[in-house]
């Protein structure tokens, strides 16, 4: 019965993102059709990208047995940090509003919004399943440690693909350029003091928003 109950709401979660995602889309075949610019339509490819993560942790969640397996959970969740920064990413996408385009700005604000909102939905979503998976192992405060950490590398994701344009399959077709970018920001951080900027406060701001969300679960 309870697998049943757990299959129903994982349906029930899929059919509600999955209208999302299409109302997402709608919105960028409607501004296409009435502007005749492909603005924003990069945004549909961005949240795939966040899919991604909720993705692989669904996998893990309706497959029980795979979940006894520790190193096939340590390899999942290592591929799902790095599509994880995606989710997040569409917020820093608000910067785009600036451009002098062809709809009224209220309209790409609610787009983006509706972007963002339905990217960091598969992103939070796929870190409870984290924390469902780890709280096997790991007593709860260590649960929590975990997860504020995954959303200050979350944090640190979004920088290189905002400021550096690094992508999650750079890892692959350019290891060491990424390695290079990255460990120059650990060996000299006050010379990169805006990465660590918008890691910082990128990073409680995903916390709170997170948490948010917890809080509001837990109250009902």
């Amino acid at each position: 019965m309870l697998k049943k109950i757990k299959s129903a709401n994982r349906l029930n979660e899929l059919l509600f993102l999955g209208g999302l995602s299409l109302f997402c889309f709608a919105l960028t075949i409607l501004r296409y059709s009435y502007s005749d610019t492909k603005a924003f339509l990069f945004l549909n490819w961005n949240l795939f990208l966040a899919f991604v993560p909720w993705l692989l942790t669904t996998w893990l969640i309706i497959h029980p047995k795979i979940q006894q397996n520790k190193i096939i959970i340590g390899l999942v969740i290592c591929v799902w940090l790095l599509f994880f920064p995606n989710a997040p990413y569409i917020l820093t996408d608000l910067f785009h509003l600036r451009l002098k385009l062809s709809m009224p700005i209220w309209f790409d604000l609610v787009l983006i919004l509706s972007f963002a909102w339905t990217g960091i939905l598969f992103g939070f979503f796929s870190l409870w399943d984290i924390e469902r998976i780890l709280s096997k192992y790991l007593k709860q405060k260590y649960v929590t440690i975990v997860s504020i950490s995954l959303l200050f590398l979350s944090s640190f994701g979004v920088y290189l693909g905002r400021y550096l344009r690094w992508n999650s399959w750079d890892i692959i077709q350019n290891p060491f350029g990424l390695a290079l970018d990255i460990s120059d920001r650990f060996l000299n951080p006050f010379v990169h003091s805006r990465t660590w900027g918008m890691t910082i406060f990128m990073g409680l701001l995903l916390c709170i928003l997170y948490f948010s969300f917890k809080f509001i679960k837990k109250r009902e």
